[in-house]
């Protein structure tokens, strides 16, 4: 084994062991003593709600008097709804059906000068038979600011149930609207210590085009948008590393003094050590409970939602300890807002959402509808969505996910009887090229 293998493997074993350390303090120390008698982890008695936080009296994570006066917010938002436009014009991800190419080990310096060359694509495979490829995949091709906040176009295999799959990123702006058709697009990695020669590349026998999206599900969205003014943010643009956690006596404070240790928690972003910390989800929700207390409407609802779908930074995560981060649908579902619009509107992929749109997770999104009162209505409006043949691919895609993870946590005998029926009919609805390439493997729900 080589030297830089071994030492890899043991700091592997020791991330590991540290975090198994962190959860047990959390579990068994942090948890018989809390700052906040009503914000701590439960013990190891995990209630049906996840055992996350200590539910108020109504059985909640906020109390009577708040979901009241949050109550009054959202019945104006309603009604604000209800004057916005009744028309939206957003558009689909630009994406087409091309092939991908995977050529190893020989003959990749000729393969790469044919690509260059612009082979055909039949040709190619005809003359390197040791390929792997695919002929009809969904390609997707999109801009978005990278790290360094300068525009960048990516070009992408939509494979939802691999982490690693195909894509090709460049900051030549001119990608984004060239014409691709019947042309390569390739990556070339040269032979090093860790890694063979290879090539890997698109190949586009179609042009990219963007769908509109259906008004009945453009609503949604715009109705997401409603929820959450486009100015909304969660934190301050000045951050601090100084961690706050909320006083014991924090819910006797008065207003003005709420708001301004809201002001102070919102200026700091936690970053979580790895899967195990709870210190990212346990800031989240002190932000939420002191918003909801203040009547921050829109602070509170983007701190929730990021509870419900998990979106914290950690410099590490593993599935270990997702079924213990709950969702708390039942939160929303108490305010009288319509959650099947407000969740669905989240999870639609668009080309030109408005500012600050907030795109949810689609298995934590599954997840949270699988708690719902409402399962007839929320799995009607999924299966539309799947089965409408003017909805563009990838949403279609995203939808049937949704539904599989709407039904994979479903607790319920009933549904799961009828689960493996209904997502039979939807998935026949879907392109072909979409059945034959699909394998579920259980286990690789979270997109």
């Amino acid at each position: 084994m080589k030297k830089h293998t071994k030492i890899y493997l043991i700091g592997i074993v020791l991330i590991v062991a540290l975090c198994f350390g962190l959860v047990y303090y959390v579990f068994f120390f942090n948890t018989t003593k809390s700052d906040n008698p009503k914000l701590k982890i439960a013990n190891n008695r995990p209630n049906k709600r996840g055992g996350e936080y200590e539910l108020f009296p109504n059985g909640l994570i906020y109390s009577a008097p708040t979901i009241n006066k949050l109550g009054k917010i959202v019945d104006s938002l309603n009604l604000k709804y209800k004057k916005c436009e009744s028309k939206y014009d957003f558009t689909s991800i630009s994406q087409t059906v091309g092939c991908i190419v995977l050529l190893e080990k020989r003959r990749i310096k000729q393969a790469k000068r044919d690509m260059m060359n612009n082979i055909s694509f039949e040709d190619f495979i005809n003359k390197y038979p040791k390929a792997k490829f695919k002929k009809e995949v969904l390609i997707l091709k999109t801009k978005d600011l990278n790290f360094e906040n300068k525009e960048e176009v990516s070009i992408d295999y939509m494979d939802l149930q691999d982490y690693n799959a195909f894509h090709i990123e460049s900051d030549e702006k001119k990608w984004f609207d060239k014409d691709l058709q019947n042309q390569w697009l390739f990556k070339y990695n040269k032979k090093d210590e860790y890694s063979d020669e290879y090539i890997e590349a698109f190949y586009f026998p179609n042009k990219f085009k963007t769908v509109a999206i259906p008004n009945k599900y453009a609503q949604k969205i715009g109705y997401t948008d409603c929820m959450i003014t486009p100015e909304a943010a969660i934190y301050k643009t000045e951050q601090n590393d100084s961690l706050f956690r909320l006083p014991d006596n924090w819910m006797e404070l008065s207003k003005n003094e709420k708001v301004i240790l809201l002001d102070r928690m919102r200026s700091t972003k936690v970053v979580g050590r790895c899967g195990m910390d709870t210190l990212p989800r346990e800031h989240a929700i002190q932000i939420a409970l002191l918003a909801a207390e203040t009547a921050n409407w829109d602070v509170f609802l983007i701190a929730h939602l990021n509870i419900m779908n998990d979106r914290f930074d950690r410099r590490s995560d593993n599935s270990i300890t997702n079924s213990l981060r709950g969702t708390y649908l039942k939160e929303l579902e108490s305010l009288n807002i319509n959650v099947t619009d407000l969740l669905l509107g989240s999870i639609f992929q668009i080309s030109n959402p408005t500012n600050n749109h907030y795109f949810g997770n689609v298995s934590r999104i599954g997840r949270a509808l699988s708690e719902t009162k409402y399962r007839g209505q929320v799995e009607k409006a999924i299966f539309e969505v799947i089965t409408d043949p003017s909805v563009d691919d990838y949403n279609r895609f995203l939808f049937y996910y949704l539904f599989d993870s709407y039904f994979g946590y479903s607790n319920e005998n009933r549904d799961k009887k009828v689960s493996v029926n209904k997502l039979s009919v939807a998935f026949k609805t879907l392109p072909k090229y979409f059945q034959e390439n699909f394998v579920y493997k259980k286990g690789d729900e979270d997109f």
